[in-house]
């Protein structure tokens, strides 16, 4: 059993990273719409629609293929997707360049919960599923508020950076970064 809850801490700390990457964006909507010159809509548009969409149409069919297929490939694959796709939104120059970044990372995130409700009844007895699932569902609330914290503390002190092939990158890309590139340690971890 200490084997399955350390299965559990994997699984939340992954839960909470997802939470951070995709919240991330409400800190930064001040700095972004003036970057990109872009308006109160599109700013709704990368904050529910890109992401909100993609998250609920592809859970069902992932969660199709997580009851087939490697649950913990899904979570990994899943993860190094949404990280990828957060630390893309930093490269990001335009409207349409956010869009489909925060796109990927709805279609990566729509991969942990289903994997992990199908993967955790492997590492627990009936009994002890409903203690494990409110562990996970943790997650969420602990990503949610260090989204705010740590992002709120990586802005604060993030400067701007110029990169080699980059180029010039505003604090705003700076802190996607910072947040979206630890994800792939997480991804390495779950495999």
């Amino acid at each position: 059993e200490p084997y399955a809850w350390y299965v559990m801490v994997v699984l939340v700390i992954a839960y909470a990273f997802s939470y951070i990457d995709r919240t991330i964006l409400t800190l930064l909507v001040e700095p972004i719409r003036t970057s990109l010159q872009i308006s109160d809509t599109e700013i709704s548009l990368l904050h529910g629609l890109a992401f909100a969409i993609f998250y609920t149409l592809l859970g069902m069919p992932i969660g199709w293929l997580a009851d087939r297929g490697n649950r913990v490939r899904i979570i990994s694959v899943a993860v190094y997707l949404w990280s990828f796709a957060t630390a893309a939104c930093g490269l990001a120059n335009s409207f349409v360049q956010m869009f489909l970044a925060r796109i990927a990372v709805g279609v990566g995130e729509a991969a942990l919960s289903p994997s992990a409700y199908s993967l955790v009844p492997d590492y627990f007895r009936p009994e002890k599923l409903a203690r494990a699932f409110s562990f996970y569902n943790a997650g969420l609330f602990i990503g949610s508020g260090l989204a705010l914290v740590i992002g709120g503390a990586i802005i604060e002190v993030t400067p701007a950076l110029d990169l080699p092939v980059v180029g010039h990158l505003e604090p705003w890309q700076v802190t996607f970064m910072y947040v979206g590139l630890p994800g792939l340690l997480i991804g390495l971890w779950v495999m």
